[in-house]
């Protein structure tokens, strides 16, 4: 497969990653020998970057892929998220916290379920409002510097925030939603880190399985699946979404391949410094994404696409409003 380059400090990364959190939580029930299955599956076809967070399962995920990876160590280039902390009593509440040495008890934890003894790729999950993100990149440098993680990274930051942590420590790595129905990272967050060097991570670059085609009703997602409270994925939202997503079809009809394969297609090809990471739980869904590289858009394709689906048609925010303010600080 095809490598990308993250940041100017040498990371280098498949061209496409695999997001392992749906692997234990949040889009209906488990299966984890099909899980590791497919994590052992994406190795082979060479997708080596391999995307989770402690706050995933909670925990549970990086133990997923530490076990999965065992042996291969080598051949995985591991990226991990602190930051978010979970409510032991309530899982559904959610805090911040960037202090440093809560930055450094995340990484001691992660490494221990991740059974590895560095981390390729370590990022602040959201930025924590009450601390100095100087604060918590200086704790990040010196992880760094200790050996335990190789580079560092930030999730939904701001553009001023960027460039704040860029100033204490050089930022290899930006992970924020982007698709063909999220492309606010246009407007602000992907100039700016091309001005400062910085690669961009897109995760849900199918909008949560939206742009898969697979869903025609609300009722079709699994009763614990969190999208059912996701605003695009209620009421006529989704009607209207839907509509959208059947036109994404009816041109990825033409080109011979999937919904999937052109939505994933169109991140790839926003350049070289993006780098998409579909999330499954299942190879047939792996193979499936990764057989998108082959997929070539030209001039014509990005224009028909950007007239059916142009930026800001999506109906519905993103995240329930409860969840919007952690973004974009």
């Amino acid at each position: 497969m095809q490598t990308r380059k993250l940041g100017n400090q040498g990371l280098t990364v498949s061209a496409m990653g695999l997001g392992c959190m749906g692997m234990s939580e949040f889009y209906g029930g488990r299966d984890d020998a099909e899980s590791i299955a497919t994590l052992h599956r994406a190795l082979e076809l060479g997708v080596t970057f391999l995307d989770t967070a402690d706050m995933y399962g909670p925990f549970k995920n990086e133990e997923l892929v530490g076990t999965a990876i065992k042996g291969k160590r080598d051949r995985v280039v591991l990226a991990t998220k602190f930051g978010i902390v979970r409510d032991s009593a309530d899982p559904n509440k959610r805090g911040i916290n960037g202090k440093a040495s809560y930055v450094k008890k995340s990484c001691e934890g992660s490494l221990k379920r991740l059974q590895v003894d560095h981390i390729d790729l370590y990022y602040q999950h959201r930025v924590d409002p009450d601390t100095p993100i100087e604060e918590t990149i200086g704790a990040m440098a010196e992880l760094v510097r200790e050996g335990k993680v190789k580079y560092i990274g930030l999730s939904e930051a701001g553009p001023m925030t960027l460039r704040r942590a860029y100033a204490v420590h050089p930022i290899s790595a930006l992970e924020t939603e982007y698709s063909l129905w999220t492309r606010d990272p246009e407007d602000q967050i992907l100039p700016t880190c091309r001005e400062l060097g910085i690669g961009f991570v897109a995760y849900s670059p199918l909008g949560r399985g939206f742009l898969t085609g697979r869903f025609k009703r609300p009722e079709d997602l699994p009763g614990d699946d969190f999208r059912r409270n996701n605003p695009r994925f209620q009421g006529e939202n989704f009607q209207k979404n839907l509509r959208l997503v059947e036109r994404i079809r009816e041109i990825a009809a033409e080109k011979q391949c999937t919904a999937s394969q052109l939505a994933l297609a169109w991140v790839a090809a926003q350049g070289d410094d993006v780098v998409p990471i579909p999330g499954t739980k299942r190879r047939i869904y792996l193979e499936e994404n990764v057989r998108a590289l082959d997929v070539r858009l030209a001039k014509q394709d990005m224009y028909r696409i950007n007239e059916v689906l142009p930026k800001g048609a999506t109906a519905g925010t993103r995240y329930p409003e409860s969840a919007m303010h952690m973004l974009g600080r």
